[in-house]
């Protein structure tokens, strides 16, 4: 069982934000796949998909930027509208997916991803491509929300950190290619053939995952969705984040006041009904899971505008062009891809507590030395510190995701799943918007034309020393789960 199983909770029937889901007679067979191994594969290529189109973002966003006239704070907007979009909705879908399904919720997600992806292709102006990349974070979500809970579903606890060790190599292959391809494809075919590549991959995975889920997973059907709270999450997450983006002006501060308000109000609500859109009593009563989660914030939070910065380093202070600056910053996803299933396999069976933790410490120092970037800096410097850091994400990532859905019960693979995804999305949102706060501060909303160089690389240095104490930060946290970081009474399970 979850530590925190059994609370008693005050739960109303008359409330109106909460809508009753009519429970479903029980299947007569368990459900199915054609084979664990295809499963992987669909659950992989679609956590391909995302990491690919983001990484070839970062290298078209100057392309971007010359054709719609942004400067970095809308360029920033470009990237984050995405980010914010799917943060907003990957707990509800979290939910949703344990409640009707995950298969359902995860083919659905790739039917939006796509079709909004078709949209972005023929974006005619700055405000629709924004927009729309807000509908293609909302389907990603529901994509990247479900794929680790389907796969848990359908691995036995004893392996499952191997299948998860290959499914965070896709991530990682797919932030490997992007900067490569998004570079080659951005410089040769414009930036808007980034979209089009999206659709045949998202028509493909669509079609896999009918074919290759035979069955559903949906150990929470029957249970009551929570309407009010997943309304009042996304709005405090929406209010949060604008206005995290526009410090320290008054608008900026009253809407993260609003914003965290909000969230403190969400907290109290999810401890006193039956069945929340989010247990908050896992992240209090179970450390694990808890601290685990935390870590996770902290670290993509530290290191999530990594490519964002250095696109732009590259590109503007070192002129080099989108493919030159693909080729460098493959460096770093590369060594993710090599080393996350190692760290995968490790943690099935060493404590995830000191991988994750001892890979967060490379970052930190990774980070550090990107504090020292200026205009005479080397590209093999650049490199080093790429390796630094995707050596320690490597090692941080697929231990901390085994110690996370291991500590939940099966019913809550869903939320569990959604819930880490959106740890991960406010860290990227969140670093981000540390990014747009000093950039405004330093640059102000103009673009970074040669007279500015000084400028962005004064808000780059700080934005890179800022992260790397973060990071140190979250060394302590990932430390302070506790020594067990898996459930060994379920290795048992096949």
């Amino acid at each position: 069982m979850v530590e925190g199983d059994g609370l008693e909770n005050r739960y109303s029937e008359q409330s109106e934000s909460r809508v009753r889901i009519p429970p479903s007679p029980p299947a007569s067979s368990p459900p199915a796949v054609r084979s664990r191994g295809a499963a992987l594969a669909v659950t992989s290529l679609a956590s391909f998909l995302t990491p690919f189109m983001g990484s070839s973002m970062n290298l078209a966003l100057p392309a971007i930027g010359r054709e719609f006239g942004l400067g970095a704070v809308g360029l920033g907007w470009v990237a984050s509208a995405y980010l914010l979009a799917a943060a907003m909705v990957l707990i509800p879908a979290g939910r949703l997916a344990d409640l009707f399904g995950r298969k359902r919720i995860f083919i659905c997600g790739v039917v939006i991803y796509t079709a909004a992806s078709a949209v972005l292709a023929l974006s005619p102006s700055a405000g629709v491509l924004t927009g729309f990349r807000a509908a293609q974070g909302m389907g990603g979500a529901m994509v990247f929300g479900t794929a680790v809970a389907l796969l848990i579903s359908v691995y036995p606890a004893d392996r499952r950190g191997h299948a998860l060790g290959i499914n965070t190599a896709a991530v990682y292959l797919g932030l490997s290619l992007g900067p490569v391809l998004g570079g080659v494809l951005t410089q040769q075919f414009g930036w808007r053939s980034l979209f089009w590549t999206q659709v045949p991959i998202g028509i493909l995975i669509a079609v896999l995952a009918a074919a290759v889920f035979r069955g559903e997973w949906a150990e929470a059907r029957g249970e009551r969705f929570d309407v009010g709270g997943s309304a009042l999450f996304a709005v405090s997450l929406l209010a949060l984040m604008v206005g995290f983006s526009r410090l320290p002006t008054a608008s900026g501060a009253a809407l993260t006041a609003a914003g965290a308000a909000g969230a403190a109000a969400f907290v109290l609500m999810e401890k006193r009904i039956k069945a929340p859109v989010f247990d908050v009593r896992l992240l209090v009563r179970n450390r694990v899971y808890g601290f685990s989660n935390l870590a996770a914030l902290i670290n993509y939070c530290a290191t999530s505008a990594l490519s964002f910065l250095l696109s732009l380093y590259l590109q503007y202070v070192k002129g080099m062009t989108p493919q030159a600056a693909g080729l460098v910053l493959v460096a770093q996803p590369v060594v993710m891809t090599v080393f996350s299933p190692l760290a995968g396999r490790a943690s099935d069976r060493r404590d995830p507590r000191i991988l994750a933790s001892a890979g967060m410490a490379l970052s930190s120092l990774g980070l550090f030395v990107f504090s020292w970037l200026g205009r005479g800096t080397t590209v093999a410097f650049v490199v080093g510190g790429l390796l630094l850091v995707g050596s320690g994400f490597a090692l941080f990532s697929s231990p901390n995701t085994n110690a996370v859905m291991g500590a939940v019960e099966k019913k809550s693979y869903g939320v569990a799943s959604a819930t880490l995804a959106t740890m991960r999305l406010v860290g990227q949102m969140l670093s981000l918007g540390i990014v747009m706060m000093l950039f405004s501060v330093t640059i102000g909303p103009g673009r970074i034309t040669p007279d500015r160089h000084d400028a962005f690389l004064v808000g780059l240095r700080d934005a890179f020393l800022l992260f790397a104490v973060l990071c140190v930060f979250g060394v302590f946290a990932s430390l302070a789960r506790g020594p067990n970081g898996r459930r060994p009474e379920r290795a048992h399970e096949r």
